[in-house]
């Protein structure tokens, strides 16, 4: 199970870096949607999405604060719901699907690894329960 969140973990940051950077280096008028947004509410989404990659990927790798990975995958849920609604607002399906599978796979990054991490905190009472 550890392979494969960190496979989905390795692949989502990859978008959301490429999402997020296009989103913060490109010039707003090329950033027009099915729905308008205003250009400091997208920039705002571009930073949150290269943080969110970054909190996928680095904590795990350094060993420092491993708990924000799932936090990082909540907040890009919270994101991809966004983009999911807005597509579908402007009523372009396929977007509108592929945000929803980039939102399911994040669930379920913050899923495996939130219930990695309780599993943690456990083993060490059962283990002195043996005893």
């Amino acid at each position: 199970m550890t392979y494969a969140l960190w496979i989905v973990q390795g692949l989502l940051a990859l978008v959301f870096l490429f999402a997020g950077g296009m989103k913060l280096v490109l010039p707003l008028e090329q950033l027009t949607g099915p729905v308008p947004l205003p250009g400091l509410f997208v920039r705002f989404l571009g930073v949150a999405e290269v943080l969110g990659a970054l909190g996928l990927i680095l904590p795990g790798l350094l060993g420092i604060r491993p708990g924000l990975t799932p936090l990082a995958a909540v907040g890009l849920v919270i994101i991809m719901i966004g983009a999911t609604v807005v597509t579908l607002v402007g009523r372009i399906i396929p977007a509108a699907l592929i945000s929803l599978v980039v939102g399911l796979l994040a669930a379920f990054v913050a899923y495996g690894r939130w219930t990695e991490r309780a599993n943690r905190w456990r083993r060490p009472e059962r283990e002195t329960d043996s005893l």
